[in-house]
């Protein structure tokens, strides 16, 4: 079997037409063998058509400002209750039930303050600090991301 370069380029191109993953020819004396691995393509949601440099430049310097802020507001306010999770804030149990908690109620460990809900399961959060609420800092309804303040317990 004689291969010449128009003969190999010809099966490169049969390989790749029909999404082989392999081809192989063999005489006695010589063989050739095509081999293209294909990549595997993985669930991605589209980033929003926004450029990685505007995104970098007005998300990455805010963070550390937020932070501070944070932590001057709770040597204010009291100890902060953070969103352990990204989900949905929910202050009642249902849209006709009245808050698990207002601004000036008395609260205890283990108390349910508010419900997350992360892939439509409703999450509970409870206090970890006793005291009372001197702020809500989210609305009912609103989304919340990692560790955001919630509300503060003085």
């Amino acid at each position: 079997m004689k291969f010449d370069l128009e003969y190999l380029e010809k099966l490169a191109n049969i390989v790749y037409e029909n999404d082989l993953s392999e081809i192989t020819l063999e005489d006695e004396e010589k063989a050739v063998c095509f081999k293209r691995e294909k990549q595997q393509v993985q669930n991605v949601m589209p980033l929003p058509a926004v450029m990685p440099a505007t995104i970098t430049s007005q998300v990455l310097p805010t963070q550390p400002q937020k932070r501070n802020e944070q932590k001057q507001e709770a040597e204010h306010k009291g100890t902060p209750i953070v969103a352990p999770m990204v989900g949905t804030f929910y202050s009642s149990p249902s849209p006709d039930e009245a808050p698990f908690v207002n601004v000036g109620d008395s609260i205890g460990v283990g108390q349910v303050v508010c419900i997350i809900e992360a892939m439509k399961l409703m999450n509970e959060i409870e206090a970890e600090a006793s005291g009372r609420i001197t702020e809500i800092c989210v609305k009912n309804g609103e989304s919340v991301e990692f560790g955001q303040v919630l509300m503060y317990v003085e």
